[in-house]
């Protein structure tokens, strides 16, 4: 009996508990192979293999990285999150860095993340992506 993939929002829960606990292998099951990771307007990074090797250079550089959501929307397999880090590479003191909020954006494809993309937190994404219409 095959496994039932997770849905869309628990995989996403569940990749960024994985950042959150700077647990590498466990975000390497959460991806597709051909994962890929697009930071804001830099050119994306393709592949599992790349990427992995990237979050162990990033959660070794950065132990205390942590993602805070403030909130979530999903639709059709891709899902948002809007919030905050802490322990980023900015390194900003936490208050200020608590200030400067981002937006994730997730495609899932059987319970698996095909991307990950961190976009500009602007009344225009939260729009396009749904963010704007919760309570």
């Amino acid at each position: 009996m095959s496994a039932v993939p997770r849905p869309s929002v628990a995989a996403v829960i569940g990749f960024i508990d994985r950042i959150n606990h700077g647990d590498v292998d466990g975000l390497s099951r959460l991806m597709t192979e051909d994962h890929e990771l697009r930071v804001f307007d830099e050119p994306p990074l393709a592949g599992r293999e790349a990427n992995v090797a990237a979050w162990r250079g990033y959660a070794g550089a950065f132990p205390h990285y942590c993602i805070h959501p403030h909130r979530i929307a999903e639709a059709d397999g891709r899902v948002a999150v809007q919030g905050h880090t802490t322990g980023s590479h900015l390194g900003l003191p936490e208050a200020e860095e608590r200030g400067r909020t981002l937006i994730w954006i997730a495609d899932v494809v059987e319970g698996a993340l095909r991307s990950w993309t961190l976009v500009e937190d602007s009344a225009a994404n939260r729009a396009r992506l749904g963010l704007d219409d919760l309570a």
